[in-house]
């Protein structure tokens, strides 16, 4: 009888061996498609942004890789002209870092407490993004609560990298 009590625990504790280590094998294989810094293409398909982690780690970043310049813009150079700081009219915003401090929270796939900077306006809004399901990244803007802000999603870009337009 103490035989037969020993060999049911036995199996079942290789049970739950075989479960965690299926478990961690499982997560191990979702992970590389399922990170966020990697580069993403806006909504409006005019901007491709890097996310990364920033300086100390702890926090994600995003920099403008790549823009498209319309023929009829009156921007050709590409330079930050909307920045509310005149002494930073004059920088590319290619390579420019639009968002920063973003922290990841109890809740999976979810980074809260970010800002990011919208140089087609001039503007710097608190924001939080969402990695969903579908693979796409949900952003919201906003200002104060995140009941008054806007909302994009992004999705990942996997071609070759566009050039950046030049001075």
């Amino acid at each position: 009888m103490l035989h037969a009590d020993r060999s049911c625990l036995m199996r079942k504790y290789w049970k739950v061996i075989a479960l965690l280590l299926g478990g961690f094998v499982m997560t191990g294989a979702a992970a590389p498609g399922s990170s966020i810094e990697d580069r993403w293409l806006s909504e409006k398909k005019n901007a491709i942004v890097e996310i990364f982690r920033c300086a100390g780690g702890d926090t994600l970043c995003g920099r403008v890789v790549w823009f498209r310049i319309n023929p009829d813009e009156p921007n050709p150079q590409g330079l930050d002209l909307k920045n509310s700081d005149p002494a930073l009219r004059t920088r590319p915003i290619c390579g420019l870092t639009v968002m920063y401090g973003f922290k990841a929270v109890a809740e999976p796939d979810r980074w809260e407490g970010g800002m990011i900077y919208d140089p087609e306006g001039g503007n710097t809004y608190h924001a939080t993004m969402n990695l969903q399901a579908d693979g796409t990244l949900h952003l919201r803007g906003y200002i104060g609560i995140s009941l008054i802000g806007a909302s994009q999603v992004w999705t990942r870009y996997t071609q070759p990298l566009p050039s950046c337009p030049t001075r």
